[in-house]
């Protein structure tokens, strides 16, 4: 049976923790750099979207948002 030290599972948690963080923050800004050239909407608005609910927003984002 494969064991993790406690030490590494809180260093993988905090891995995965930061790579989530990244890729949110990744998100958000696409979605506002993407919604400042390419949308009707302010682009603040689909900013707070992305940061409210990444994964939504952006699904939500590309079918409504951009002309």
């Amino acid at each position: 049976m494969l064991t993790i030290p406690l030490q590494a599972a809180g260093a993988i948690a905090f891995l995965f923790g930061l790579v989530s963080l990244i890729v949110h923050l990744a998100i958000i800004l696409w979605v506002y750099s993407d919604a400042q050239s390419r949308s009707d909407q302010p682009a603040f608005l689909w900013a707070i979207v992305a940061f409210l609910a990444p994964l939504l927003g952006l699904v939500l984002y590309l079918l409504l948002g951009r002309k």
